[in-house]
């Protein structure tokens, strides 16, 4: 299997705003070593090296920003590429999108939580952090990293908009209890296919029932238009389509590698 799929590493709660300069250092055309340094300036603050945690904290998160937008695994490079490209092309409202399928991409794991949170809000309208924490602990084992990194996941999404707390009870205090933030409608075909893209790297099935990806609760904060599946094929010669009985289309990467 993909190790990838099995492979936590969500090691620090990410900021939107930190992917969002990493990616930006990119397109400037910085190198490696710049770009470490400018992450360095900029998580002085955020991330003090006051302690050696502190620093450990600030290089984590480092090394997770660079694995997303510097040097992602092998396998991703071109759909890294092709978000970097869109980053540069789209207005910055469809940004938080691009962010979300590369980091589900090279880090499956946020997509595993994600599917947990999109499935209970459309369940019961809210999602508690113990409910998705059993969840994952059960698919990925009874692990102190994992328990960590579901809160550091479900935290970076609150950052994100993307999930809010849900006002306190009666004891004035958050409960780990959350609601939905953000939801942004995506329409263009460009975004879609990549997001389907990104979608397919994340996902342990080789091919995926495409009203599955454009349903699927780990892409809960967006609301995908449902275009048709051989248009996303048609731009894009890393997609291909399978026919499935009388109506289903089966979406799938003409190109698969092993990270």
């Amino acid at each position: 299997m993909n190790k990838r799929l099995t492979h936590i590493g969500f090691s620090q709660r990410i900021r939107l705003e930190w992917l969002a300069q990493t990616a930006n250092l990119v397109l400037a055309g910085n190198d490696e070593t710049s770009i470490y340094n400018a992450l360095q300036d900029l998580l002085n603050d955020k991330l003090s090296v006051g302690s050696n945690a502190r620093w450990n904290n600030r290089e984590k998160a480092i090394i997770i920003l660079m694995k997303i937008w510097v040097r992602p695994p092998y396998p991703l490079r071109h759909v890294h590429q092709a978000g970097l490209e869109l980053l540069a092309r789209l207005p910055s409202e469809y940004h938080i999108a691009i962010h979300w399928g590369m980091t589900m991409a090279v880090y499956p794991f946020w997509g595993a939580v994600a599917a947990h949170v999109g499935r209970l809000l459309r369940l019961q309208g809210k999602v508690r952090h113990a409910q998705v924490r059993r969840r994952i602990m059960e698919q990925y084992g009874q692990r102190s990293t994992v328990k960590d990194a579901v809160r550091r996941v479900l935290r970076s999404m609150v950052d994100w908009g993307v999930l809010r707390d849900a006002l306190p009870g009666h004891t004035g205090r958050f409960d780990g209890t959350y609601v939905s933030g953000l939801s942004l409608e995506i329409a263009r075909v460009e975004l879609i296919t990549w997001l389907v893209e990104a979608f397919l790297h994340a996902h342990s099935e080789n091919s995926v029932a495409f009203q599955t990806i454009l349903n699927s609760p780990r892409l809960f904060p967006f609301c995908i238009y449902p275009v048709p599946a051989a248009h996303l094929v048609a731009a894009s010669d890393r997609l291909d389509v399978l026919r499935h009985g009388l109506d289903q289309e089966l979406l799938l990467l003409r190109t698969t590698g092993q990270a």
